[in-house]
């Protein structure tokens, strides 16, 4: 066993028929029967199969075996961005902008394939022992164009959620790209920048509450890097990146 999420298990695997090591994530026996996660689980396979990247976790299989739905994928060795912020508390300007352009070229080969994530947090993303990037966890991703969507306000974390997810509303790239702004954010200062007792608390700020500049709790980030945080948290999704590309261009 080497990690839980909301829903699923993942355990490290071997593959006799490849004798490689795979990751195994197998959904909860508790949501087995329930339609709805089911359902988020089989679309998490479906939307990212088709990708191929060497910034996104690769998926080789997935089924249902006696009840047990599982999803079979590359194991990626490394920890979580999450954990490596707490482990050195703030990152340099140089190692942000590093993993920032990998994290923007695994999203923008989602996006040109139509896919959202909507779930973008350092939980989400795994540093490997080698500095290579890995974006995981399409749970709730779904196709851009799909009318398929699993309706709930506060899916993906409120930490980092868009204020269009926030208020419930429409989710496109641009929302990914506020939130790898938010992830960005937190890279430089080691911390959030909306924080609160309540996920509605937190929500609200999203929505409300003007973003403190980087640069108050990180004086020695570079002007250039602190612009481009700040126009990835626009609260204006207009005023953001139009796309992974553009972002990845400016970094």
């Amino acid at each position: 066993h080497i990690g839980s999420g909301g829903m699923a298990d993942v355990y490290k695997a071997r593959c006799h028929k490849l004798n490689r090591y795979v990751a195994i994530k197998v959904l909860r026996r508790e949501y087995c029967d329930n339609e709805s996660f089911v359902r988020k689980f089989t679309v998490e396979a479906q939307s990212t199969a088709g990708l191929t990247h060497p910034n996104i976790v690769n998926i080789y299989d997935a089924g249902n075996e006696e009840g047990v739905h599982y999803i079979v994928m590359e194991l990626a060795e490394g920890m979580t961005l999450k954990r490596y912020i707490r482990r050195y508390g703030r990152l340099s300007a140089r190692e942000t902008v590093d993993f920032a352009i990998q994290i923007a070229s695994g999203l923008q080969a989602a996006h040109e394939h139509h896919i959202i994530h909507r779930d973008i947090k350092p939980q989400n993303i795994l540093v490997s022992d080698s500095g290579t990037i890995k974006v995981t966890d399409f749970g709730i991703a779904r196709a851009a164009t799909g009318d398929d969507t699993i309706s709930s306000s506060a899916m993906g974390s409120v930490r980092y959620l868009s204020p269009e997810q926030a208020r419930g509303g429409y989710s496109d790239a641009k929302s990914d790209i506020y939130s790898i702004g938010i992830t960005l954010y937190e890279m430089v200062t080691g911390r959030v920048p909306f924080d609160g007792e309540s996920t509605v608390e937190v929500a609200m700020k999203h929505l409300q509450q003007e973003i403190t500049p980087p640069s108050e709790y990180a004086p020695d980030i570079p002007y250039s890097l602190e612009q481009i945080i700040l126009k990835c948290t626009q609260k204006n999704s207009e005023r953001r990146y139009a796309s992974t590309a553009d972002l990845t261009r400016d970094l």
